[in-house]
């Protein structure tokens, strides 16, 4: 008997009845979102600017095209990002660098699993050259 007194958590003892439970909102995932959206070079928010949404800003209760659904049971997350590109990013390389800051910063935030990452370029963006840029063929050279 007193080893299975040991075994429980402190909490069981003090607060029998009581249980325990926290959720996080969706606005949340979207602001941990915006947030890495706005350290990455070339990408942007469809409407607005990042710095209305990180100021909270934008009146509505979500960001336009960042949507995030919760998995119950298995505690994970499955993201959608619809962005803008700057012209002449490389798409596969900006996606797969979007993808694992976007996992990396929820996954420390919130202790759940990102079980996936969907990246949708909605527009091109007109602008600098950058050096992530597409290269150039012998065919593209007039």
């Amino acid at each position: 008997m007193h080893e299975q007194i040991k075994r429980m958590d402190k909490k069981e003892i003090d607060l029998p009845e009581t249980e325990f439970i926290w959720d996080i909102e969706s606005r949340v995932f979207q602001s941990l979102v915006v947030r890495c959206l706005s350290k990455i070079d070339g990408v942007g928010l469809l409407e607005g600017n990042l710095v209305d949404a990180l100021l909270g800003r934008d009146a509505s209760d979500r960001v336009k095209g960042i949507s995030v659904e919760q998995e119950e049971k298995s505690k994970s997350l499955h993201v959608k990002i619809e962005i803008n590109v700057r012209y002449g990013i490389h798409l596969p390389k900006k996606a797969e660098e979007v993808q694992g800051k976007v996992a990396e910063e929820i996954s420390l935030f919130s202790g759940l699993h990102v079980a996936s990452v969907h990246v949708v370029f909605k527009n091109l963006i007109p602008g600098k050259h950058t050096t992530e840029e597409m290269p150039v063929t012998t065919t593209d050279v007039k």
